[in-house]
C-alpha cells in the first residue's frame, strides 16, 4: 500500500451524521473557536496564517502562493479543528503516533521528492502548509492511515464522526459556519483523505 503523504491528508468526509454546530455565544473574544472545551486562540491562528505567508514572500512564485490561497486564516482554524478531531478519534481508537514515525515518514516523503527543500516548497504550494507546520500535517496523516487500517479506509468516517459529537465544535461566526455534515468549516476545501500517494510527476507550476 502507498504511503500518504502530508499533502495528501485531502476533501472533506463525506456523509457524516450530524454534529453539534457553531454557536456565535459560545466563542468569546480573541477565541476562533473551542474545540471539547480546548480554545483556538485568534492570536494562534493567526500566528500559523503568518508563518504561512512569510513562506510565502520567501517563494519565487510568491504572488501565485498567496492569490491561490485567499482563504488561508479559514483553512488553517479547518485544519487546527480536525486535527483535535482526528486526536480524539485516535485516543478513542488506542491509537498513538510516535515523534518517530512522524520522522521516518516525513524522510520518506522528502526522499521521494528529491530533497528537503523541493518537498517543502511542494508542500506549500500544494496545500499552504510552512515548513514548521509539517509535522503536525504529517501526524494528522499518520492517524488518518490508521484509522484505516483498523477500520477500514472506507469506513474512517464513523469513528472521526464519533470523535467529533463528543467533542462539539464552536467557531466564531468571524470565521465562518461549522459544516456538521462534511466535518469542516463551510465553504473550505481541506487536505485529508482522497489523494492517497505522492505525485511521481513534478508539481506544475502555481
Amino acid at each position: 500500500m502507498h504511503r500518504r503523504t502530508a499533502l495528501s491528508v485531502s476533501a472533506a468526509l463525506l456523509a457524516a451524521a450530524p454534529l453539534l454546530t457553531a454557536c456565535a455565544s459560545d466563542t468569546r473574544a480573541g477565541t476562533a473557536a473551542v474545540v471539547g472545551g480546548e480554545r483556538i486562540a485568534t492570536s494562534a491562528l493567526q500566528a500559523q496564517v503568518k508563518d504561512v505567508r512569510e513562506a510565502q514572500n520567501r517563494s519565487p512564485q510568491a504572488a501565485d502562493l498567496i492569490g491561490n490561497s485567499a482563504g488561508l486564516e479559514r483553512a488553517k482554524l479547518n485544519s487546527m479543528i480536525q486535527s483535535l478531531v482526528l486526536e480524539k478519534a485516535a485516543k478513542n481508537a488506542g491509537l498513538t503516533v510516535t515523534t518517530r514515525e512522524i520522522e521516518d515518514a516525513r524522510a520518506a516523503d522528502v526522499q521521494r521528492l528529491g530533497g528537503e527543500e523541493q518537498f517543502e516548497a511542494m508542500v506549500l504550494q500544494q496545500a499552504s502548509i510552512a515548513p514548521d507546520q509539517i509535522d503536525a500535517a504529517v501526524r494528522d496523516r499518520l492517524i488518518v492511515g490508521k484509522l484505516g487500517d483498523k477500520y477500514g479506509h472506507d469506513q474512517i468516517i464513523g469513528p472521526v464522526t464519533a470523535a467529533a459529537k463528543q467533542l462539539g465544535v464552536k467557531v466564531n461566526p468571524r470565521y465562518g459556519a461549522w459544516d456538521a455534515s462534511k466535518i469542516q468549516l463551510a465553504a473550505v476545501k481541506t487536505p485529508w483523505i482522497t489523494q492517497r500517494t505522492v505525485p511521481r510527476e513534478a508539481p506544475r507550476p502555481a
